[in-house]
């Protein structure tokens, strides 16, 4: 049986009292933000817990990296054409990167606890499916459905966290141990499909990865708070936003990953059908939902707070240059360096384990520094990490080339996606805290997918020069990318993630009548709806 409704501290059981300014109730605060969450009965239900959304993120990496090690086998037994081999690892990224967005709607209407179940368990039983295909269309099914999984399961993970955990050092923690089991995920795929592609079979790395998703689920079931009943407001779905959204995302997304394989290029008419359908798609979703919509999937004053654009900006190209790290690190070394798939997993290891150690120290001092301050150190560390393979002599030394730049990738991603989580969960209120999950992780899929498939077409376009240098135009690309965030990052005003009042808290102290109309306001929407 799941753990007790889960509810945000009142004022009465927090200490915390509006109107009052004294010393005691800081010190209140900030004890608050370092004790375990009343929803959590002992420590082992928040390890339960903690191990349950540390291990989705890991999954999701895990089934992005390693597909990329078993796609030669595999495409070689199921006699995928070679126009279609892009298309098992992109369309999962495609169909996940599309559906944040409404599955993060979902979390807000029925609770974290349904929707990251259910997309834990959906993702499980495709993953296992996929590893009984017979044909190659089968298995692209298959794919597309397992991208539904995690467009479920991350914001409900990242909805969860931010419900139960106020502000302060806890939470810092919890978070950035969140964001450190990406680089771990991306090293064990990358090795257990090694290991399949050359001892196995590549159906064992669906198997595999079945076998942990199987425990996750077993765990996720019982030790997650329930929080159906915790809702405060009945949400509605927004039927404008997902038609114009999900579409436009989708097609948009596909005429850039597809374009450096279309017969034509850019020329190729498909291609420029879908671009010029995409954008209108797109345009339509700005009109419905800033005029049509009763609750947009995209509120408008979510981007009224001074400086959020500058910061997805950020995001989305920090994102960005991970994504283009990931892939082009990892083929690099394989197709370039002529390493073995289990030898480009143990030059990984570096990446992984300082992901763990980043994200422990990290949660531990992210109170200390300004977000600001973090936010460039993880964009120098992105440059530099680009910086490195792209300035790459043929015959590296891995000490002096590969090592540094596995160590400036996983500071560069692990600080930037746990300051963007804690930054967004800590300024939304509870009831948003489905969409704060949606749009970070919409922000890392549509960031990834985009800079992708523009690298993919400097790549093509490149091709006569040779893999080697022009894989170096892909890491170029990167860097630039990587550079431009520290143009904006100090006009950013992201303070320190220190103990603070939750945003109810803050609403009730600031103006105790506000913080009761937005609820009544989406009464009113899905009445009117």
């Amino acid at each position: 049986m799941a753990a007790d409704v889960m509810s945000r501290p009142d004022e009465e059981n927090t200490g915390v009292r509006a109107g009052d300014g004294s010393r005691d109730s800081s010190v209140d605060v900030e004890k608050l933000g370092r004790q375990r969450p009343e929803v959590f009965k002992s420590i082992w239900s928040e390890l339960g817990f903690g191990f349950s959304v540390f291990c989705s993120m890991l999954l999701a990496e895990f089934f992005v990296s390693g597909f990329h090690v078993i796609l030669p086998p595999l495409s070689e037994e199921l006699e995928i054409p070679a126009a279609s081999q892009t298309w098992p690892s992109s369309v999962f990224s495609l169909v996940t990167g599309a559906m944040l967005l409404p599955m993060g709607r979902l979390g807000d209407m029925y609770g974290g606890y349904l929707v990251y179940n259910a997309g834990l368990l959906w993702f499980f039983l495709w993953a296992l499916i996929a590893g009984f295909s017979k044909n190659y269309m089968m298995l692209i099914f298959c794919r597309a459905l397992q991208g539904l999984g995690p467009a479920a399961y991350l914001p409900g993970g990242v909805m969860l966290m931010g419900k139960i955990y106020r502000p302060g050092p806890r939470k810092n923690l919890v978070f950035a141990l969140y964001g450190s089991f990406a680089p771990l995920g991306f090293f064990l795929g990358i090795f257990v499909g090694g290991l399949s592609a050359e001892f196995l079979n590549w159906r064992w790395y669906f198997w595999i990865g079945t076998i942990i998703f199987a425990v996750v689920c077993g765990i996720s079931l019982v030790a997650v708070p329930f929080d159906y009943r915790d809702r405060k407001v009945d949400i509605p779905m927004d039927w404008w936003g997902v038609g114009t959204i999900v579409p436009g995302l989708l097609l948009i997304v596909y005429s850039l990953t597809d374009s450096s394989h279309a017969p034509n290029g850019w020329a190729t008419p498909y291609i420029i059908v879908t671009l010029i359908l995409g954008v209108m798609f797109l345009t339509a979703a700005w009109y419905v939902e800033t005029r049509k919509a009763p609750v947009p999937l995209l509120p408008a004053d979510l981007f009224e707070p001074k400086g959020m654009k500058r910061f997805l900006a950020v995001l989305f190209m920090a994102f960005g240059t991970f994504g283009l790290f990931l892939f082009y690190s990892s083929f690099y070394m394989e197709l370039v360096l002529h390493k073995s798939p289990l030898t480009t997993a143990v030059w990984y290891i570096p990446m992984c384990v300082g992901g763990l150690i980043i994200g422990t120290v990290g949660g531990f001092t992210l109170h200390f520094l300004p977000g600001r301050v973090l936010l460039f150190i993880s964009s120098m560390a992105n440059a530099i990490c680009m910086l490195l393979f792209a300035l790459m002599p043929e015959n590296p030394n891995y000490w002096a080339w590969v090592f540094p730049s596995m160590v400036c990738c996983t500071l560069g991603i692990d600080i930037t996606f746990t300051v963007s989580n804690i930054f967004l969960t800590t300024n939304m209120p509870s009831h948003r805290q489905g969409l704060a999950g949606a749009l970070i992780n919409s922000v890392l899929f549509l960031g990834i997918s985009f800079f992708l498939g523009i690298a993919d077409i400097a790549v093509a376009e490149t091709s006569e020069l040779g893999l080697r240098k022009s894989y170096k135009v892909a890491f170029w690309l990167a860097f630039g990318v990587a550079s431009i965030p520290l143009l904006f990052i100090p006009f950013l005003n992201i303070g320190s993630a220190k103990s603070d009042l939750t945003m109810e808290e803050r609403q009730r102290l600031e103006n105790p009548q506000r913080s009761t109309e937005e609820p009544e306001r989406d009464r009113e929407a899905k009445t009117s709806a």
